[in-house]
């Protein structure tokens, strides 16, 4: 029953707004270093933040260790918290440096091990480990943010707890482990949150309402 309504939301969700393209980068790198900017910003600054670490030259992890944090946080400003979002870039190099900069390296490690290493880098928590593990990676593992948990108390399909781990679970347990279907799927869900399904949300222009939403009609 969970797995037919979790697949029937997505398809309605897919029919709705089309392929999202996500994410949006031109190698993993990028997606690691847009992973960590996009903690509490909005991705128009992210990407104005990405394109001058670009035209900086500072878009690989040797260039990040060797630009000045100072100069590093004024190229990141636009994403907000630069000053903090510089030290995470900085940890981020660091952590790198210890496969030499080799992704492929990197990317030979297990999706467990892998995962419980990024949770070692300063300011990489499970979001944001979970994305670089999804869109860098391309690992089948279900990101979870705060989109998530509203859309999907407001469906009543919200587990017991609050946790990261249960809300994960939810999908990875009743969804086949597709890297394509889970990477849609978050990215359909960021789509709603964003544009419908806000703190005060929309119900009227979602295409949820009714037939697997009845939030509108409680509030």
């Amino acid at each position: 029953m969970t797995e037919e309504k979790l697949l029937n939301i997505y398809h309605r969700l897919f029919e709705c707004y089309g392929p999202q393209h996500w994410w949006p980068a031109e190698e993993p790198f990028e997606v690691m270093v847009g992973a960590v900017l996009t903690q509490s910003a909005a991705w128009t600054n992210v990407e104005k933040a990405i394109g001058n670490l670009r035209e900086a030259g500072a878009l690989s992890p040797e260039e990040l260790r060797q630009l000045p944090l100072p100069e590093l946080a004024s190229l990141i400003f636009s994403s907000g918290y630069y000053n903090a979002k510089a030290l995470k870039l900085k940890a981020l190099a660091d952590y790198l440096g210890e496969y030499k900069d080799d992704l492929n390296r990197l990317f030979s490690v297990g999706t467990c091990q892998l995962r419980r290493e990024l949770l070692t880098v300063h300011g990489i928590g499970e979001e944001t480990a979970d994305s670089i593990l999804l869109y860098a990676v391309n690992r089948p593992i279900f990101v979870v943010d705060a989109y998530t948990r509203r859309i999907f108390s407001r469906v009543g399909l919200a587990p017991d707890s609050d946790r990261y781990t249960d809300y994960q679970s939810l999908f990875m347990e009743n969804l086949p482990a597709d890297v394509g279907l889970f990477n849609e799927y978050h990215a359909l869900l960021v789509c709603l949150g964003k544009n419908v399904c806000r703190r005060h949300p929309f119900c009227q222009q979602c295409c949820l309402d009714g037939d697997f939403c009845h939030f509108s009609e409680a509030s």
